[in-house]
C-alpha cells in the first residue's frame, strides 16, 4: 500500500489543498500556478505535508507511548487562563516533540526535496522553512505568526532540524491559546511546512501590504510598508517602516502617478544574515545607516509594480471566495538581483467580517494630560490601570481589563493581550505584530509612541483614545460615550449633504457616513500637522543657510532639515505632503467632489509655524487682517501660494483625482478675484479640465456684488463664521464681553444668506454653505432647506443627526 507523498513541489500546489498543506503553502501554490504566469515574481520550493507530520506524530514514540498519545493527555483538561500551567504543558508537549525521533524515510523524502532545490539553485541553497498549519490562513481565522518560521537555513541537514521545530511549534503557547478559544482541536490541526528559496533581502528590503485600509476598511486603498532587511523586523514591529498608500482605481492608468502617500519611517535598524560558522546564529541585527534612515526604501515604479501584483492577488482571491477576499502580503526585494518577490499571502480577517452598515462612533466627553502619543491603531476609547510589561516572562501578572504597556509585542504575548482593555508599545508600526492583533481582538491600540514605557507608570489610570489619526493617552479614567449608526436605516432627503473634513487621515473612516462630498477640506490643518514649516521659509531656504552666524536663524535651519530629511528642494517637500493630505480627502470620497479651500491662515497663525516669524507682520486683529485672497497676490506671499497650486494640481492630473475642487476664501473685491484665478491658470490648473473654482461667500461684499463675483466664480459656498464677525462687526476670537450677542441665527444674517442663495440658483450656480451654523443649531439647517440651498456640509459628528432633523422637516425637502 502506497502512503501519500511526505513531499510536494510548491507549484504543484492549489488553494483547494489547504487542508494537506496549510494556508500558506496551498497560497503559494496557488499564486505560482495562475498568477507567475501573469507576471508575478514568487520564490519557489516545495512543502513538507500535513500526510507527513501526522505519520511523525502517530507513529514516533515518547517513552511508552506514541507521541500523539502523550499530547493528547498532557493538554487534557488544560485550562488556558492559568498561565503558569500552560506554560509548563507547552513546554512538555514541545519538548516530546523534539526529543521524538523523525521516521528515517520521511527525514529522506526531505533531504530529495532539499537536493532538487540545490540542482535547481545552486548547492547548499540558503532557504526559509515556514510552518503552515492546516487550520491557519482561512477567512474566517488567521492564525499568522503562532507557529515559527527559520530564515537563512543552508544544507540537509540544518533543513532537517528546522522542519522538525516547526512540528514543535504547533504547540507554542499563543498556539494552544489560540486554538482552544476558537475550537480548534489540538490534534486534528495538523502542520506542514515550506521550505522556500530565500530571497536575498537582507542585502535589499521587505516588508508588508494590505489590500484595505486596516483601520477603517475603506476598500479602494493598497498600503505597502517597507523597511532595509529581512522581513521580519516589520512583521514583530521591531521597527517603524516606511508607508505608502496607492488608489487602487488608477492602478492601471499607465499616465497616472496613484501613490496618494508617502512616510519615511524611522527604520533605524535591520535583519541581516549572520555568519553561521562563528556564532551558529541564521540571522542578527545591526543598526542602519542615516542615510538609510532618512531613505525611500522603494521608487515609485516599485511601489507601483507591488501595489499592481497586489491588486491582481486580491482580484483573484476574490473570484476563488466568491467574494471580496482583501490580502494580507509579504513581500522582498532581492538586493543582489534587485528584483521583487510576492513571499507571502493570506486573506485578511478583520475588514473582510466587519458589516459597513453598522458605524459605532466613540466620542470622548472630556480633556485630560497627555502622558504620551503615538500611531492608532482601531477607532475607539478605553480606560484601565497600566501595566507595564518588558519581557514576556512576566506576562503571567497580568489582569484582565488592565492596559498593556510594553516595548513591542509578538505571538508569545498573545494569550495576555486577549484579555487587555487597551494596549500602547514604544516601537512599531501599523501593521506590527500588536496593531494586526489589536484590529483582530477589537480594542484600542497606539504603537511606535517612543515614550509610553518612560512615560507612564505601573499601576496608574489611563484612557486610551485611538478615534483620530494620532492616537493619545490622557491620565485618569475620562468620560465617553458610543453611539451606534445604523447606516441603512437613514432617510434620503433632496438636499445635498456634504461633510467639512480636517484631517485627512480620518477621511477614510467617515466617508462611510451618508454623503455626497465634502464641501470644506481645510489646508490649513494639512499644512499645520504634516509639514509645521512656513511655505516662505522653505522658498527661502538657500538665503537662510547664509546667515547661519544668527543663531535663530541656525535653529531654524535645524528644525527644517529634521522635518525634510530626504527632500534636497525643500519646495518640493511642501508640495509633496500638502498633495498627499488633499489626495487622501479626494481618493476617500471618489468621485464625488471634494472641495479644497486654499490656506486661510491669519497672519498670527503662520507665525506659529517655522520660520514663521520671520515673514509675517504682527496684526492687532488678524481676522479681518492680511488672509485669504489678499496674501496669495502679494508679492510677498505669491511664491508660497503658487506651491498650494502645485499641489492641487499634482493630485488632479498626476494621481488623477479630478474630483478635487479649489476655493478661495476671504476674497473681499471681484478684483482681488481675477488676480487669484489669473495665478491659478498661469500655474497649470484650468477650467477646461473640469475644475470647478468656487469663492466663499463671507464677507457683505460677496452678497452685495453677487452678481459680479458670479460672473468669475463657478459658485459660492457661504462661510457663516466669518460672514457672523464680518456683518456684526464681532471678532468671533475676541472680546469675551461681546462675543455672546448674536450668532447666525441673527436676523441679519439670514437675509444675507437668503439673498446669495436666490442669486446664485437664479444664475444656475452651485451654492452651498459650509460654515458651523448648520452642524450646531438644527433650526438653522430647516431655515436653509427652505430658502433652496443645494448642499449643506457639516461637521461628521453631526451628519446623521441633521439628516434626521430635515428628514421630519416638510418644507422643500
Amino acid at each position: 500500500m502506497t502512503h501519500k507523498p511526505y513531499t510536494k513541489d510548491l507549484k504543484s500546489l492549489v488553494i483547494a489543498d489547504v487542508g494537506e498543506v496549510g494556508g500558506k503553502n496551498a497560497s503559494l501554490g496557488e499564486m505560482i500556478q495562475k498568477l507567475e504566469p501573469k507576471g508575478v515574481n514568487l520564490p519557489g520550493g516545495f512543502v513538507v505535508t500535513a500526510t507527513a507530520y501526522r505519520y511523525f506524530v502517530d507513529n514516533a514514540k515518547f517513552g511508552d507511548q506514541t507521541l500523539k498519545a502523550f499530547i493528547k493527555s498532557t493538554l487534557k483538561s488544560l485550562n488556558i487562563h492559568d498561565l503558569k500551567n500552560l506554560s509548563i504543558r507547552g513546554e512538555l508537549v514541545r519538548n516530546a516533540i523534539l526529543h521524538s525521533k523523525v521516521p528515517e524515510d520521511l527525514e529522506k523524502e526531505i533531504i530529495v526535496g532539499y537536493k532538487k532545490m540545490e540542482k535547481q539553485y545552486f548547492k547548499n541553497v540558503d532557504v526559509a522553512v515556514r510552518s503552515s498549519a492546516t487550520a491557519e490562513d482561512l477567512p474566517g481565522a488567521s492564525f499568522a505568526g503562532q507557529q515559527e518560521t527559520y530564515l537563512n537555513i543552508s544544507g540537509a541537514e540544518n533543513v532537517l532540524k528546522s522542519v522538525h521545530k516547526c512540528f514543535a511549534s504547533l504547540f507554542t503557547d499563543r498556539a494552544i491559546v489560540y486554538r482552544q478559544d476558537r475550537g480548534f482541536d489540538h490534534l486534528e490541526v495538523a502542520l506542514s511546512v515550506g521550505i522556500q528559496k530565500m530571497v536575498r533581502s537582507d542585502k535589499g528590503a521587505s516588508g508588508v501590504i494590505f489590500t484595505v485600509d486596516t483601520e477603517s476598511g475603506f476598500k479602494d486603498l493598497i498600503i505597502v510598508n517597507a523597511a532595509w532587511g529581512l522581513g521580519e523586523m516589520v512583521v514583530q514591529g521591531e521597527v517603524i517602516p516606511d508607508e505608502y498608500l496607492v488608489f487602487k482605481p488608477f492602478l492601471n492608468q499607465k499616465k497616472l502617478v496613484p501613490i496618494i502617500d508617502k512616510k519615511i519611517g524611522s527604520k533605524d535598524r535591520k535583519m541581516i544574515y549572520a555568519d553561521k560558522n562563528s556564532s551558529g546564529k541564521s540571522t542578527k541585527i545591526i543598526s542602519t545607516s542615516q542615510k538609510e534612515k532618512e531613505s525611500y526604501v522603494l521608487n515609485e515604479k516599485e511601489i507601483l509594480t507591488l501595489a499592481r501584483w497586489s491588486q491582481m492577488i486580491e482580484d483573484h482571491y476574490t473570484q476563488v471566495h466568491h467574494k471580496w477576499t482583501p490580502m494580507d502580503l509579504e513581500w522582498a526585494k532581492d538586493g543582489v538581483s534587485g528584483k521583487l518577490y510576492i513571499i507571502q499571502a493570506r486573506p485578511e480577517t478583520v475588514q473582510a467580517k466587519k458589516d459597513y452598515s453598522k458605524m459605532k462612533e466613540f466620542i470622548r466627553l472630556e480633556n485630560g494630560k497627555i502622558l504620551c502619543k503615538g500611531l492608532s491603531v482601531g477607532t475607539s476609547i478605553a480606560s484601565g490601570k497600566a501595566h507595564i510589561i518588558m519581557d514576556v516572562k512576566d506576562i503571567q501578572t497580568f489582569k484582565k481589563g488592565e492596559v498593556l504597556v510594553t516595548d513591542m509585542t509578538d505571538p508569545d504575548w498573545e494569550p495576555i493581550m486577549k484579555i487587555a482593555s487597551a494596549i500602547v508599545t514604544d516601537k512599531g508600526g501599523r501593521t506590527s505584530h500588536a496593531a494586526i492583533v489589536s484590529r483582530e481582538l477589537g480594542i484600542p491600540c497606539i504603537v511606535g509612541s517612543e515614550t509610553a514605557t518612560k512615560s507612564i507608570k505601573n499601576n496608574q489610570t489611563i484612557t486610551v483614545d485611538t478615534t483620530g489619526s494620532e492616537g493619545f493617552v490622557f491620565d485618569g479614567s475620562l468620560d465617553f460615550k458610543v453611539v451606534e449608526h445604523d447606516i441603512k436605516k437613514i432617510p434620503k432627503i433632496s438636499t445635498k449633504i456634504l461633510m467639512n473634513i480636517a484631517t485627512p487621515d480620518t477621511a477614510f473612516e467617515k466617508s462611510f457616513l451618508p454623503n455626497e462630498g465634502v464641501g470644506l477640506a481645510r489646508e490649513e490643518f494639512i499644512i499645520a500637522s504634516n509639514i509645521g514649516i512656513h511655505p516662505m521659509a522653505l522658498i527661502d531656504y538657500k538665503n537662510l543657510k547664509s546667515q547661519t552666524s544668527n543663531p535663530e536663524i541656525k535653529k531654524i535651519l535645524s528644525q527644517i532639515d529634521k522635518k525634510t530629511a530626504g527632500y534636497k528642494d525643500k519646495k518640493e517637500f511642501y508640495v509633496d505632503k500638502l498633495a498627499s493630505g488633499i489626495a487622501k480627502i479626494g481618493a476617500a470620497f471618489y468621485p464625488k467632489d471634494v472641495i479644497v479651500r486654499f490656506s486661510d491662515f491669519k497672519t498670527n497663525e503662520y507665525r506659529q509655524l517655522i520660520g514663521g516669524e520671520l515673514y509675517e507682520p504682527q496684526e492687532e486683529n488678524p481676522m479681518i487682517g492680511w488672509r485669504g485672497a489678499s496674501r496669495y497676490y502679494h508679492p510677498s506671499f505669491a511664491q508660497a501660494f503658487i506651491l498650494e497650486v502645485k499641489a492641487i494640481k499634482k493630485v488632479r492630473k498626476e494621481m488623477g483625482l479630478s474630483n478635487v475642487q479649489v476655493m478661495i476664501p476671504v476674497c473681499r473685491t471681484v478684483e482681488e478675484g481675477k488676480k487669484v484665478i489669473a495665478l491659478i491658470e498661469k500655474n497649470g490648473l484650468e477650467r477646461k479640465s473640469g475644475l470647478k473654482i468656487y469663492v466663499m461667500c463671507e464677507i457683505p461684499s460677496n452678497i452685495i456684488l453677487a452678481d459680479k463675483f458670479l460672473d468669475i466664480f463657478d459658485g459660492m459656498s457661504i462661510g457663516s463664521n466669518d460672514l457672523t464677525q464680518m456683518t456684526l462687526g464681532i471678532d468671533r476670537d475676541g472680546n469675551e464681553r461681546i462675543r455672546s450677542i448674536a450668532n447666525e441665527n441673527n436676523e441679519a444674517i439670514k437675509i444675507l444668506i437668503s439673498q446669495v442663495i436666490k442669486k446664485c440658483t437664479a444664475r444656475g450656480k452651485y451654492v452651498g454653505i459650509c460654515g458651523q451654523a448648520p452642524s450646531d443649531y438644527p433650526e438653522f439647517a430647516k431655515f436653509l432647506v427652505d430658502e433652496g440651498i443645494y448642499s449643506m456640509s457639516l461637521n461628521p459628528d453631526s451628519v446623521i443627526k441633521t439628516i434626521m432633523y430635515l428628514a421630519k422637516h416638510k418644507g422643500r425637502n
